[in-house]
């Protein structure tokens, strides 16, 4: 059984540049790097995905980062509320009655 071939990140982005360039068709390209066409148009494809986030500034939040992390925060101060609560509540319920409440 044949392993399948790997290519380092390196070689695909200098072929995907080449085929973004459109200088050869990708069927020249293929035979010339010894790729299959199919496979360069993939590689293509997710060079130009991808463009937009080397313009990113490094450690800059997306926005759904933000928004996942307000929701956490949101969910945490409500959470330490409820527990606020059930503590007066506890207290409460043991000065009127003189024990714990039974759960």
């Amino acid at each position: 059984m044949r392993m399948r071939k790997t290519y380092d990140k390196a070689f695909k982005a200098k072929v995907a540049l080449e085929a973004m360039r459109g200088e050869k068709t990708i069927q020249e390209l293929g035979q010339i790097h010894g790729v299959h066409p199919q496979l360069i148009t993939q590689w293509k494809k997710l060079l130009i995905d991808g463009a937009a986030e080397i313009f990113e500034r490094p450690g800059k939040v997306s926005d759904e980062e933000q928004t996942a992390e307000r929701e956490r925060d949101l969910m945490l101060r409500q959470l330490g509320e409820m527990t606020i609560e059930n503590q007066f509540l506890k207290k409460k319920y043991k000065q009127l009655y003189g024990h714990e409440p039974k759960l």
